[in-house]
């Protein structure tokens, strides 16, 4: 690698919205982000299952249509 072009890479802390904080590698210093792996409805299993059928299927069910 070329001296001199390569941003530093050190430890940071990431830290969520919800409490969780994680030691991770990167080129930046203390993140803060909105949703993390602990508060994310994908990982925890609260995903709501609207959406079943597509548009075709909510149309005829709003008017009553077949």
């Amino acid at each position: 690698m070329k001296e001199g072009i390569h941003p530093n890479y050190n430890q940071t802390t990431i830290t969520c919205a919800c409490g969780n904080v994680l030691e991770v590698g990167s080129t930046k210093k203390d993140l803060k982000v909105d949703v993390c792996s602990k508060c994310h409805p994908y990982f925890t299993g609260n995903i709501r299952q609207e959406t079943v059928g597509g548009r075709a299927e909510k149309f005829k069910k709003k008017y009553g249509l077949a």
